[in-house]
């Protein structure tokens, strides 16, 4: 099996988050030349294979060398409580069910989030304040890094700044798991969201969609219930691009909210207008 470099603590926060993300996908990839299989998580779409463990395992090794103090934790179980107000969010293979069908529309992500000591609400736990990003998109050799401070990149070069457009003119990333389509709570709110793009694409990466936002190849995204390491990589870059982010409750479901600011608005009204 391929062996990852061995990263240097020295390199900056970004310079090791592009380091993370680059390595763990290439060892995903390689090892799913080798030949892999999958296990059921909780849908047979919802998959885990040792690819994703295998590069999980590569992060958490680095990271506890690389950032002792800081926290981490991972999709596939990785956990440390570091003694920083800082940790780790990392998704060694974001889009493991189009990466075990052969796909190339997955990604390894990662994301340092802040972690304010007076943090007590739902919402502010759902959605904390991150202040790094970085997704790898292997077989298409696109990193994307952005943050607080730290322009939006794609392999090095700065993106522009979104542009601020309503959803009638805007082709959203967005998914429903088909259990939910059978769940008014949750289909109607994405319906109305939908009744008002211009089309929508469901892609099966939150973290490559997120990035196509800030690169904007796709104009918007929104997904109800994501996990942070679907959330802050991509969400990090947005804001960097100049974009907006939001989480709103509807029904009892958060929904993820990314794009320009009307198009924010503009999906967090529609969202809300389906209360049931």
């Amino acid at each position: 099996m391929l062996q990852p470099e061995i990263l240097d603590p020295s390199l900056n926060d970004a310079q090791l988050a592009s380091s993370l993300v680059r390595n763990a996908a290439i060892l995903a990839f390689a090892m799913r030349e080798e030949g892999l299989t999958g296990e059921r998580k909780t849908s047979v779409s919802d998959v885990v294979t040792a690819a994703d463990k295998a590069a999980e395992k590569y992060v958490l090794q680095q990271l506890r060398v690389c950032r002792p103090d800081d926290s981490i934790l991972g999709e596939e179980g990785a956990s440390y409580a570091g003694s920083s107000n800082r940790t780790w969010v990392i998704d060694p293979v974001d889009g493991t069910y189009n990466f075990l069908s052969g796909s190339s529309y997955w990604c390894s992500a990662i994301a340092l989030e802040q972690n304010p000591a007076d943090r007590l609400s739902a919402e502010e736990s759902a959605d904390p304040e991150v202040i790094l990003g970085a997704v790898y998109q292997p077989q298409e050799d696109k990193l994307w890094l952005g943050g607080v401070d730290l322009p939006a990149t794609l392999n090095g070069s700065s993106l522009a700044s979104l542009p601020d457009q309503p959803l009638s003119q805007l082709s959203a990333g967005t998914y429903l798991h088909p259990s939910w389509l059978m769940q008014p709570l949750a289909r109607e709110p994405w319906l109305a969201a939908v009744e008002r793009l211009a089309t929508f694409r469901l892609l099966g990466s939150g973290s490559c969609d997120l990035s196509r936002v800030a690169q904007q190849e796709l104009g918007c995204w929104f997904q109800h219930s994501t996990a942070l390491w679907d959330w802050l990589p991509g969400k990090a870059i947005v804001r960097a691009a100049g974009g907006s982010t939001a989480v709103v409750r509807v029904n009892g479901l958060n929904w993820f909210l990314a794009g320009g600011a009307t198009a924010v608005a503009e999906l967090s009204e529609a969202l809300r207008s389906a209360t049931l």
